[in-house]
């Protein structure tokens, strides 16, 4: 079992944390609530630290003169540039942090399909957006593992996030203390993982890692990898290349295996490409033929379990299931 360092996630406090949604009310929210043992959280309420009291009479995006304002109706008082403001201290006081979970269509902290209204009062949406809040952090903070809670109950996404979560936690440790015999290692270790999101960059990250001499220091080498592993984090693996990596791996054992064994293991891997069954079967078969046939290599690979195995039962449940 693999030990995982503790990422560090901004989350937005109304999940789980405290009672400040605008009606004052707490989310319940399962994903938040699964990874509080796993996670450093950093919970915060932007509408709470421009001043907004809880409950509080809501706010809202508008459009004014091709630019998008936050407004509370009820005052018509113009808090955009609080919200600026408070984004930009609250960005230059955080450690470094390797994700963000905020409120699905909140004015202030969503990151997509926020309304944005033509006007203060009974105004029709024109169009959908981004909060102030969350588009700063997206500017900010963009190649880091963000989404919103809602999202999240997606079996997909839910996925894809937990592993760019602790990956790009994993590399942050990395650059703590780097050398490149760790980044050796940090590639050999993904080598799979990475295969399965995305081959060709694979392969651009070892030769800047082959090629490290002729930069001239070692930042100049984490810099470029670092830009590489963002680029490859930012679409989830497709499931065919999650199958071509099962075959790949399976091939170190093919003739060992009993035909039987061949036959169940090429029946779930149809199975999953069918959306049937999620990778976390296949992979513990894989596993077991790992252990089985005893092979080093591969029981250090990522692919097998990129984040904490304790979580693997809340990516594979819950609704929104799609084993895409």
């Amino acid at each position: 079992m693999r030990s995982f360092p503790k990422p560090r996630v901004v989350v937005s406090k109304c999940l789980e944390f405290e009672a400040c949604r605008y009606n004052g009310d707490v989310l319940k929210d399962m994903t938040v609530r699964r990874l509080m043992p796993y996670v450093e959280f950093i919970p915060i309420c932007p509408e709470v630290e421009i001043g907004l009291g809880t409950p509080r009479e809501t706010v809202r995006l508008v459009s004014q003169e091709n630019e998008v304002r936050m407004i509370q109706p009820s005052t018509k008082q113009d808090l955009t540039e609080d919200m600026n403001t408070f984004s930009r201290a609250f960005f230059d006081s955080l450690p470094d942090v390797d994700g963000f979970i905020l409120k699905n269509r909140s004015p202030s902290c969503g990151t997509r399909d926020v309304r944005i209204y033509t006007g203060v009062e009974k105004a029709p949406v024109k169009e959908k957006g981004t909060g102030l809040f969350g588009g700063n952090v997206l500017n900010e903070y963009g190649n880091l593992a963000i989404e919103e809670e809602g999202r999240l109950s997606n079996f997909t996404i839910r996925e894809h996030f937990l592993t760019k979560l602790y990956t790009l936690t994993s590399f942050r440790i990395l650059k703590g203390d780097p050398s490149i015999q760790k980044l050796i290692q940090f590639q050999s270790q993904n080598k799979y993982l990475f295969m399965a999101y995305n081959q060709t960059r694979m392969k651009k990250m070892g030769r800047i890692i082959a090629n490290h001499k002729q930069y001239d220091s070692i930042d100049e080498v984490f810099a470029e990898y670092e830009q590489e592993l963002h680029a490859m984090f930012q679409k989830a693996a497709r499931y065919t290349s999650n199958i071509n990596v099962c075959q790949h791996i399976m091939g170190y054992f093919s003739e060992e295996l009993s035909k039987n064994e061949r036959d169940h293991f090429l029946h779930l891997l149809e199975r999953y490409k069918d959306r049937k069954i999620p990778l976390s079967n296949l992979l513990s078969i894989l596993k077991s033929w790992v252990y089985r046939f005893d092979n080093e290599y591969l029981l250090q690979q990522s692919f097998f379990e990129p984040y904490p195995e304790d979580l693997v039962e809340m990516a594979d449940s819950g609704k929104g299931r799609s084993y895409a």
